[in-house]
């Protein structure tokens, strides 16, 4: 149950640290695709998921009463998780990646309801206290990575920017040509 939530924090960690990687090297930073191959990807993932969703609803239609509330709820986690990772992975921001997971957890947590409905006495009870549980170890657990990637974000930069110094420092014991040289190495290896 946790591995497609570990995909996402792992896909969001690399594709963020990445941005933050070039544009330290003074490389333009990864933002929303320009090329249409990426947005007709994106486009057809959630075609993709609204066909799946509809043939998954058709075939709810088969059955009456709490399973088929059941079933409409596991066709539309399905389908907010197709929707989700697709936007994620076109968005292909720290902030994308975190509203994927609140929203997939949202939609888990409707779909444990569901079944939870069917339960009576101290079943129903525990089934729904598990339910709002895992939505909130979820999103807590979304929160926190977030949180731990951009740590991660802004000590690498804390260090980019005091090897900068250094390297400025260091051009300082030089004079005239020597120092505009060594100012210009630096610039050019920081990106600045």
């Amino acid at each position: 149950m946790r591995t497609p939530h570990m995909i996402l924090v792992l896909g969001a960690a690399m594709l963020w640290g990445a941005g933050h990687a070039h544009a330290a090297m003074g490389i333009a930073p990864l933002v929303r695709p320009t090329n249409p191959a990426a947005r007709l990807a994106y486009e057809q993932a959630r075609e993709l998921a609204a066909a799946n969703y509809k043939n998954a609803r058709a075939q709810c239609d088969a059955v009456t009463g709490n399973p088929k509330d059941v079933c409409v709820a596991d066709a539309k986690a399905a389908r907010v998780r197709m929707e989700e990772e697709a936007r994620a992975k076109y968005d292909d921001t720290l902030k994308s990646y975190t509203r994927a997971r609140t929203r997939i957890a949202d939609a888990n947590y409707d779909r444990d309801k569901a079944r939870c409905a069917g339960l009576a006495g101290n079943d129903k009870d525990v089934c729904q206290a598990q339910a709002k549980a895992t939505l909130i170890a979820a999103r807590a657990d979304a929160r926190a990575d977030q949180k731990t990637i951009e740590a991660r974000n802004e000590a690498r930069d804390d260090k980019v920017d005091a090897a900068w110094k250094v390297a400025m420092e260091r051009c300082q014991a030089f004079a005239g040509a020597a120092r505009d040289q060594c100012v210009s190495s630096a610039k050019t290896q920081f990106g600045r």
